[in-house]
């Protein structure tokens, strides 16, 4: 990073004193994206455009820019989303992110798409703050399969990972999570489950685990992915120093995609998941 740029971020922090970040991700039917110094969103965008996120991602960055009255230069980091999700649109997002971080010389933060499903449904969701909460976020991957993690919400601010981002049977999902907040694997047992995202091909499993879980409290949020969330979990990585390179970041596939799985089928070759 030139000494121009260091000088000008520099600047930037000693007058406001928060991070002013630009956050994209395209990992799901909506194109997210965000403007926010600290706090404080600039501007944000979620626009249902699945088909068009290559056509239309730098244009709405530079509107938001633009209509903010910010130029890429007061820039202090880069934030991008990196799935599990779509396979062509979370490269769009990660791609852009790349390389605006190496053409305007920022830091490049990646943030996992699911966790900011996850964490924007929470902000979203009502009810009682001193309860422990775990959310599961759940993207719809076909055949059955979500893209899905868990995360655990306490009562003093705590956010946390409970299970790692990946491809799974709905179906063997619900078990695991019967099983989880049952025994809990040593972590405290959380008082409410909300799912969130994706519900409408998975609601039935959704019900099925709640049938399994007793007296716990288990709640269905429909729930897309905004901008603004992406921008807030790459702020705290950003604080914490949790940067990715942009020459070597890639997507987090979790999978083949379906073209390659049906290549290597035709040529009978063992088909093993993508991490």
């Amino acid at each position: 990073m030139n000494e121009q740029v260091k000088a000008g971020q520099a600047e930037h922090k000693k007058t406001t004193g928060c991070p002013l970040v630009l956050a994209i991700d395209t990992s799901t039917a909506v194109m997210a994206a965000s403007l926010m110094e600290g706090e404080r969103v600039l501007g944000e965008l979620n626009s249902m455009s699945e088909r068009n996120h290559s056509v239309y991602s730098v244009a709405s960055l530079q509107q938001l820019l633009k209509q903010a009255g910010k130029s890429h230069s007061e820039l202090d980091a880069i934030i991008v989303g990196c799935g599990p999700g779509s396979y062509t649109g979370m490269r769009i997002a990660v791609t852009i992110g790349k390389t605006l971080a190496w053409v305007w010389n920022k830091p490049l933060v990646s943030v996992s798409s699911l966790e900011g499903l996850a964490y924007g449904a929470l902000q979203r969701a009502a009810g009682d703050e001193n309860v422990l909460r775990w959310v599961i976020p759940l993207m719809d991957a076909r055949r059955g399969q979500v893209y899905t993690a868990a995360f655990a919400a306490g009562t003093d601010g705590q956010w946390e990972r409970v299970a790692s981002d990946g491809i799974r049977l709905m179906a063997d999902w619900a078990d695991e999570l019967a099983r989880l907040v049952k025994d809990g694997d040593g972590r405290q047992l959380p008082q409410e489950i909300i799912f969130a995202g994706e519900l409408e091909l998975h609601q039935e499993q959704a019900d099925r685990f709640a049938g399994m879980s007793g007296s716990l409290k288990v709640l269905s949020a429909a729930y897309t992915l905004e901008g603004s969330h992406i921008a807030r979990l790459g702020q705290d990585k950003l604080h914490r120093g949790e940067l990715s390179a942009p020459h070597t970041l890639v997507p987090n596939y979790t999978q083949l995609a379906e073209a390659e799985v049906k290549l290597l089928a035709a040529r009978g070759g063992e088909v093993q998941p993508r991490v």
